[in-house]
């Protein structure tokens, strides 16, 4: 069993710690290659017992949160109550975007008493609420419910993927008790640190990042590699090329890869683990969440955890980032746009999908 050699965690809403670095389910949909059920759970079993105890999914990841169900029975099972009570699990609740006009509370309930009899568990530790539209009047109300589903003891903690900051800020002046935003946030892209994260450091909210890799992009792999243009093999390397074009393009892309590459071999590690732990020793940071198909990421991701950035390292990044644009908009501002570059390549209605 392969051990962090120093465990991190981050106190979340109700006081129960969290892994620091998240294992993400999204490669488990599918949509990355056929995934070996087995396996699968054997992998989660082994990341669990090296430390990181919390998982990420949500319901619109076809089949992930009936596998992590099933991984929380074989965990129990294998280790014991006590050792599934330090298990995390984080869902999201994604309403369709052709159901959010005229969405009532049954049906916020329906999603998570479905979320609830997947992960086989009465209560969710945490769900994350997005929404589409914001010319779609219900977002508040949708999330006051969450409140009430809350009291009732269906859901432990609520907060956001997604969301910007104004609307944010309005969900806690109406007395919603968020404690946390899914960003996206990277050396590339570090719109959270705009507005959110004031908001954030206000109320106490916990930032748990995605993309903080940019979908592979900040490897060792893509170094002194020309620019691919259009030729990249899945939406989610067009997703982050869009952001690298934003950021300043491909020539200051490779700068900061050489920067962080130097950094990385300086302290015996890669590129994608300095780049997360970056984003990680940034204030109101929670933790990082990481995809990762199998155990073989294992080592790397807790080498995230025992990565100690020093000045030195930072005030190289930074001498980059010096260079690079900012990215327009608020958190997600960019994506939201259907009809703009980023918001074109996004897939909106998945829920009902989901269920099949």
């Amino acid at each position: 069993m392969t051990k962090a050699p120093e465990t991190e965690t981050w106190t979340l809403g109700d006081g129960a710690p969290v892994s620091r670095v998240i294992r993400g389910g999204w490669q488990l949909a599918g949509g990355h290659g056929t995934v070996d059920r087995t396996g699968a759970i054997e992998d989660m079993i082994a990341f669990a017992d090296a430390g990181i105890t919390t998982f990420d999914c949500a319901d619109i990841y076809t089949g992930v949160e009936e596998l992590i169900g099933a991984f929380r029975d074989a965990y129990r099972n294998a280790r014991g109550v006590e050792a599934l009570s330090r298990i995390r699990v984080h869902t999201k609740m994604v309403p369709d975007l052709d159901k959010l006009i005229g969405i009532d509370k049954a049906h916020v309930e329906a999603l998570i008493d479905r979320s609830r009899a997947r992960l086989r568990c009465e209560t969710l530790d945490l769900v994350q609420f997005h929404w589409w539209d914001y010319n779609a009047p219900g977002w508040l109300e949708v999330a006051l419910w969450l409140k009430e589903l809350r009291q009732a003891g269906k859901i432990r903690n609520i907060g956001v993927t997604n969301f910007d900051s104004d609307h944010l800020g309005a969900m806690l002046a109406a007395g919603v008790p968020v404690v946390s935003a899914q960003v996206q946030y990277s050396v590339l892209d570090a719109r959270a640190e705009k507005r959110m994260a004031g908001l954030a450091a206000r109320h106490g909210l916990s930032f748990l990042c995605y993309g903080t890799v940019a979908g592979g992009f900040l490897s060792e792999k893509w170094l002194g590699r020309p620019d691919p243009g259009e030729a990249l093999e899945n939406r989610s390397l067009v997703k982050y090329k869009l952001i690298i074009d934003d950021f300043g393009g491909w020539d200051l892309f490779q700068a900061l890869l050489a920067t962080l590459k130097l950094v990385a071999d300086r302290h015996g590690t890669d590129i994608a683990s300095v780049a997360s732990r970056y984003v990680l020793d940034r204030p109101q940071v929670g933790a990082v969440i990481v995809g990762a198909r199998n155990r073989s990421h294992l080592a790397s991701n807790l080498g995230i955890l025992a990565l100690r950035l020093t000045r030195d390292d930072i005030a190289g990044i930074s001498s980059v980032l010096a260079s690079r644009r900012d990215l327009d908009g608020d958190v997600y501002t960019l994506e939201r746009d259907r009809h703009g570059r980023h918001g074109r390549i996004m897939k909106y209605n998945l829920n009902d999908k989901s269920a099949a």
